[in-house]
């Protein structure tokens, strides 16, 4: 997971994935009739361009000047979400479904068995094995009731390649895509838009599943190319650099129509955008 940065320092977070030994038919035919599903459900379709603001730490700053707002479901009170939407903002709920943080609410809901190795550089956060999609999906509805109860409008769920991660299971493209369209399915049936996180690789398999995109980090890693076909699909591609200064990815998010901003490794309200 080279690109995921998102910060938990000042509170000891737990979020959990749930893991199946197999993915099976009874998860391929819940995907097929995914789009039953779409007709029968509303939520929220972001545009293209759409500006937006990442804030995973600290009080949130309502006042800042952006018309979609990413930020921690646990952390953040529906009082928030209020205050938001009275401005004429939509907004997003972050949850790691892919792992397993300590210090969540409802970390005791992940058994002990589908819990896998430590993420680098995250000693309280263990992957989850997705397999498991039994398991996790029960936490994942629960999960996006929450959501909802406070007045979200759609879903980050984050740690969604765990395949390409050391994660201590034996995690297969396959899995990774069944894991993620329940996601997406999920997420739909309770009437939430839901993003792709990073997982450039999947994105031509899962972008008719997804209604936009976050990234990290895809200019510094010269990937940003990689994510035009959320935006050929009318979907916007949220993105956030770290290490780069706007003169160095702003020309290229303008030509590929990127939402791009320029954030501390911290994720506090501090934004710089490409306009």
């Amino acid at each position: 997971m080279r690109h995921r940065y998102v910060l938990f320092t000042l509170v000891a977070l737990s979020l959990a994935g749930c893991s199946s030994t197999g993915t099976g038919a009874k998860d391929v035919a819940a995907h097929g009739a995914s789009s039953a599903t779409a007709q029968a459900t509303s939520w929220w379709r972001p545009k293209v361009g759409v500006s937006w603001q990442w804030q995973l730490s600290g009080k949130i700053d309502t006042s800042v000047n952006a018309s979609v707002f990413d930020v921690d479901m646990f952390e953040t009170p529906k009082s928030t979400v209020t205050a938001l939407h009275k401005k004429g903002r939509k907004v997003i709920c972050y949850v790691s479904i892919g792992s397993a943080e300590k210090g969540r609410p409802d970390y005791n809901k992940f058994p002990k068995s589908i819990l896998g190795k430590k993420l680098d550089g995250w000693p309280n956060e263990r992957w989850v094995d997705i397999r498991r999609i039994d398991v996790l999906q029960h936490i994942w509805a629960a999960r996006l009731d929450q959501c909802k109860a406070k007045g979200f409008d759609g879903v980050e769920p984050d740690n969604v390649d765990a395949y390409q991660n050391k994660s201590g299971f034996p995690l297969t493209a396959k899995h990774q895509l069944a894991f993620n369209r329940m996601l997406a399915r999920v997420a739909h049936q309770k009437g939430l838009a839901v993003g792709l996180k990073n997982d450039l690789d999947q994105i031509p398999s899962l972008v008719k599943d997804f209604d936009f995109a976050v990234n990290e980090q895809c200019a510094e890693y010269k990937e940003c190319s990689d994510l035009k076909p959320f935006i050929k699909a009318g979907k916007p591609v949220f993105h956030a650099e770290y290490n780069l200064p706007l003169s160095k990815f702003c020309p290229e998010s303008k030509r590929l129509r990127l939402s791009s901003i320029r954030k501390t490794l911290d994720l506090t309200a501090k934004r710089q955008t490409c306009s």
